[in-house]
């Protein structure tokens, strides 16, 4: 190998980051370029300055913000303190993964681009911006871009003429070998449970705790379309605190059906007990699975069989084919030019890995054990919003959780793999643990009392608003507003009679949420909560029903029937405003309306609408928190 050792780091928050940049590192190693590919908080960032060669691969999250596994980097690479020449030594390359329907596309990957050239670094090539709105995907961009990268870097780093490219079809060697027991072994591991738990570390991914599951409630009608579960989990002794904001991660299971037929295809024995051995020095055992551990272990409880399968699966799969038919079209479905049809095939109906592995019986049933780390990635834990606050309801935890079921020209229905787990446990039929932990979300409240609120929660984006208005309603943190016709002061400009029509309230609460959905009497979560916390003058609550009149109304609407109050709590009172939900047209409709009524209200330009808004956000009076 030459002496060159390239560097690939992501930070990838559902997977497709680090998909790029292991197939970043296979290509290197075909290329005959060394290369380590690793996490980029699990790099030691002050060893940057020492790299001659590091390639970037990294998603934008939510609204602009990097994955979770990078935050640590970024925070560091952003210090005002760093020298202009830090990163002379360092040829770079940024490759992005975005999604341009939102309207912070591929920021995180703009954004390190142009610091890694303040402090010095010199590009390869401009950043690449994939787009997983694209009808390809984001490999319509990046296929292009990496043969522009393979010709710069071995045009820069050139090597020896006897070392030839490892030709596509040949595999490359497992990561992992699997050493495999004759019986089972003398030593299993200890079910985890909660006298297993470190006392003194919270839990976390690599040692989650196992709640017991109280409820597992539908809150929706019986005839409504959706399945929206309200689930309450207990978590004594557990040592878990959150705060209003905060996520809950949840490690969801293959179901026993889908692990079956998987052993079944591939000819595996779910008895069977192993070893991973790493193939190269420095490589650490996978998280989350258990040495020794049983092959039902690792089929249920960590290989995504249920997700779609990415490109590299294909690429893979086609190497250890013997079948030459099926290899021949695993080929095809694998390469620049066969895209459209493994859209057609894959992406479009969300074919699953085991399904597809069904469909190719002889390639799947030789697949070698060693290759199934390779080939398959691992169950990702999900991220809901914490619906409750421990003021109100201690030692619990709750969540709001529609069930994932959808319908594609496939026979079966597709099913998200977490929320139907969760759906199908009965805690009412004995007990029922979920493994699960806690992490800081994108949502802060803020901490003066006096301070109003205005939330916008449609569907199942109001759990985080719940959690948070039962939290300042335990802490008296109501920011009341003073009717305008009592005078003083703290009077305001706008006319709250259509709240109160009767005149009989000498305040308005300051915790205003703004709640959507299409029906009242199917799908309004907590609306006996709601009207008990008005009743007591702790929250005025605006809502909009869909489907109730010809034509439809949303919360941006009532935000612009209320555009004199909304106006009033942003400028006169220094209100926080919060937006949750669905990612796809609501937040771009809430912000236009928000726009629209600072230029009404407000009298402002619309260039003055929009720095207003801005500003609104990089002060953190405005925050959003929303999901695909």
């Amino acid at each position: 190998m030459p002496s060159l050792r390239l560097l690939v780091l992501f930070g990838s928050q559902t997977g497709t980051a680090q998909d790029v940049a292991e197939r970043l590192g296979r290509e290197a190693r075909r290329r005959r370029l060394a290369c380590r590919v690793q996490d980029l908080d699990s790099y030691a960032v002050a060893d940057l300055i020492r790299e001659p060669l590091v390639i970037f691969v990294c998603a934008t999250a939510g609204q602009g913000e990097p994955p979770d596994n990078m935050r640590n980097f970024w925070r560091f690479i952003f210090r005002k303190n760093l020298l202009a020449t830090s990163l002379c030594q360092l040829d770079f390359a940024v490759l992005g993964l975005g999604d341009s329907s939102y309207a912070k596309f591929n920021f995180v990957a703009k954004k390190l681009h142009r610091r890694l050239l303040q402090l010095g670094g010199s590009a390869l090539l401009p950043a690449c911006l994939g787009d997983e709105q694209h009808e390809l995907g984001p490999d319509a961009a990046i296929d292009p871009w990496l043969v522009a990268l393979w010709e710069k870097v071995l045009g820069l780093y050139p090597v020896p003429a006897e070392l030839t490219e490892i030709p596509r079809g040949v595999p490359l060697p497992s990561t992992f070998t699997l050493q495999l027991f004759q019986d089972v072994p003398n030593t299993v591991p200890q079910e985890l449970t909660v006298s297993s738990l470190d006392p003194h570390q919270p839990p976390s991914e690599s040692q989650p705790f196992l709640a017991p599951m109280v409820t597992n409630e539908r809150v929706t009608g019986p005839s409504h379309f959706q399945d929206v579960r309200l689930i309450e989990f207990d978590i004594t002794g557990s040592g878990i605190s959150f705060v209003a904001g905060d996520v809950v991660l949840i490690q969801p299971s293959n179901s026993a059906t889908h692990a079956q037929q998987f052993c079944q295809v591939l000819g595996l024995d779910p008895d069977q007990w192993f070893t991973l051995q790493p193939r190269e020095p420095g490589v650490s055992s996978p998280p989350g699975l258990p040495q020794p551990c049983s092959v039902w272990h690792l089929v249920t409880q960590y290989l995504d069989i249920a997700s779609v399968p990415r490109r590299s699966f294909f690429e893979l799969l086609a190497c250890l084919s013997p079948h030459e038919l099926e290899r021949e079209k695993l080929l095809e479905l694998s390469s620049t030019t066969g895209q459209e049809a493994l859209c057609e095939y894959c992406s479009r109906p969300r074919r699953t890995i085991l399904e597809v592995l069904c469909d190719f019986p002889h390639s799947a049933g030789a697949i070698p054990a060693d290759y199934l780390l390779d080939l398959i990635p691992r169950i990702r834990p999900r991220a809901f919003s914490i619906a409750s606050s421990l003021l109100t309801h201690p030692n619990r935890l709750q969540i709001l959780m529609a069930v994932v079921q959808y319908q594609t020209r496939l026979r079966e229905p597709r099913r998200g793999l977490c929320s139907s787990w969760l759906a199908s446990l009965n805690p009412g039929q004995g007990s029922v643990q979920v493994p699960l932990w806690v992490r800081p979300g994108s949502l802060a409240f803020p901490e003066s009392p006096d301070t109003p609120v205005i939330m916008v929660g449609p569907g199942t984006g109001v759990a985080p608003f719940r959690a948070a208005i039962q939290e300042r309603v335990a802490q008296g943190k109501t920011g009341e507003c003073r009717d305008p016709r009592l005078g003083g002061p703290e009077a305001c400009s706008w006319d709250p009679s259509w709240l109160c029509p009767a005149g009989v309230h000498p305040t308005l609460p300051g915790n205003f949420l703004f709640f959507g959905c299409r029906w009242r009497d199917q799908d309004f979560y907590w609306e006996a909560e709601w009207q008990e916390l008005e009743k007591r003058g702790c929250l005025t609550l605006i809502t909009a029903f869909s489907r109730e009149q010809d034509q439809k109304v949303y919360v941006q609407h009532r935000l612009q029937e209320l555009g004199p109050l909304v106006w009033e709590l942003l400028d006169r009172r220094g209100a926080c405003f919060y937006l949750a939900g669905n990612a796809k047209f609501m937040p771009a409709d809430v912000t236009e309306a928000l726009t629209s009524l600072f230029q009404q209200h407000g009298g402002l330009s619309s260039p003055d609408a929009a720095a207003y808004l801005d500003r609104l956000q990089r002060t953190l009076r405005f925050q959003v928190e929303t999901w695909a």
